[in-house]
């Protein structure tokens, strides 16, 4: 799908972001994809908050699960509990563990993970992998992006970036 002509000044943009950008505080850019993307966007993280939307809860169950290192899955359960996306709940005293529990950001991810997933069926070789089916009427899960504004399927209109300093 070709879009017509922008009358997007990318040189504008371009400079804004360039000037500002500085990868070790990316969650301060004026960017939310940049900022959501400093929690959540390696792939061990999205993977893990995968997981733990299919109920796993346990370090040991995250590392089976994904065949992750002991030591990196530390740090991403850390960061992902640090940064709201999950949480700790005891349950041993002796001796003492946790288990990883989504916040309310944390499932609010689930249409994010679900459309990457259609991005991949569709762009990528889709033979063999998992898929997702909604529990109650057991179709597969089709996520679609609708712009909540004009009804449109995101995608589908041009769009326009503007910086802050032009609200």
């Amino acid at each position: 799908m070709e879009f017509p002509r922008q009358s997007v000044n990318i040189e504008k943009i371009l400079t804004y972001y360039q000037n500002d950008i500085n990868m070790k505080n990316i969650d301060d850019l004026p960017c939310l994809i940049a900022r959501s993307l400093s929690l959540v966007g390696d792939a061990w993280s999205m993977l893990i908050l995968r997981d733990a939307h299919a109920g796993l809860t346990r370090f040991d169950q995250f590392r089976k699960s994904l065949g992750i290192a002991p030591t990196m899955l530390t740090k991403r359960l850390a960061a992902l509990t640090q940064d709201g996306l999950l949480q700790t709940r005891r349950y041993s005293d002796r001796p003492p563990r946790d288990e990883y529990v989504l916040t309310q950001a944390g499932r609010d991810f689930l249409p994010v993970l679900l459309t990457i997933g259609a991005w991949g069926r569709k762009h990528r070789d889709a033979t063999g992998v998992t898929r997702f089916f909604d529990e109650e009427t057991g179709t597969e899960i089709e996520p679609l992006t609708i712009d909540k504004f004009t009804g449109a399927e995101i995608g589908t209109r041009p769009i326009r970036i503007v910086p802050p300093d032009e609200t």
